[in-house]
């Protein structure tokens, strides 16, 4: 089957709905112009198919990888690490590991690298110095194999009213078992100010990144802001108050 729209930005609106003015250069503006696969099958990292082929609408033309590294929050901290990494904002781009060690793109392109000893990680130099994609895909397989739900939940802000939220928000339950899905795009209808929005997701095993249908309402893949105490996805329930979004500055 083929997908409507060949990028996020070209996902058709419900009827009456209109998309929300993003700032050009911002990293809303940016997840929109991502493109999508003309095949909206999902597959696992070791080129297999995804046993639940439901849950997606579309699937994002983004690596995976070929191993099982980019889980959830792994594909979270990949957009946003790309989108940075697109701008040349090397010096922003850092995540901490679970146990706290901040892995900073910056110390890795002068050779740096975050060992692990005794269950805990040190920044030491151990390589020379690189840039390039290589370089960059190297560090972001170190970040997935050390931070996760839980590390990334300290990091994010809360945001307390979901009807603030905007693209690159993140709805995200910290934890083993945790997942966390990351707001894409989002849409308003000027008559009522209703807003709705996309989200995608990668999972366990590792897997595209794909843009989620929504199970409940009519609006698929859109889901409104409208919604009770729990927002129903395919494979994941989470809570109004675990909408969160990237600290700026």
């Amino acid at each position: 089957m083929s997908v409507s729209g060949q990028s996020i930005g070209e996902i058709p609106l419900p009827e009456g709905y209109q998309r929300i003015t993003q700032k050009a250069g911002s990293f809303g503006a940016w997840l929109r112009q991502i493109p999508l696969k003309k095949d909206k099958t999902v597959y696992l990292y070791n080129g297999t198919k995804k046993f639940n082929q439901l849950a997606q609408y579309a699937v994002l033309d983004v690596s995976v990888g070929d191993k099982d590294l980019q889980q959830c929050a792994d594909a979270v901290m990949r957009l946003y690490a790309e989108y940075q990494y697109a701008h040349a904002l090397y010096q922003q781009i850092s995540f901490k590991a679970t146990d706290g060690t901040s892995m900073d793109y910056a110390s890795w392109m002068k050779g740096y690298r975050f060992p692990e000893k005794q269950g805990k990680l040190s920044k030491q130099l151990q390589a020379a110095p690189c840039t390039g994609r290589g370089c960059f895909d190297s560090y972001l397989q170190t970040v997935f194999s050390y931070a996760g739900t839980l590390s990334l939940s300290k990091e994010l802000q809360t945001v307390t009213n979901v009807k603030d939220i905007a693209p690159g928000y993140v709805f995200i339950k910290g934890g083993s078992p945790g997942h966390a899905v990351i707001v894409v795009d989002v849409a308003y209808k000027a008559a009522t100010g209703e807003k709705i929005f996309l989200i995608a997701q990668s999972y366990m095993p590792a897997q595209n990144i794909h843009v989620l249908r929504n199970p409940t309402s009519m609006l698929s893949p859109w889901y409104s802001t409208a919604f009770n105490s729990n927002l129903y996805t395919p494979e994941w329930i989470f809570q109004r108050d675990q909408l969160k979004r990237f600290k700026q500055g």
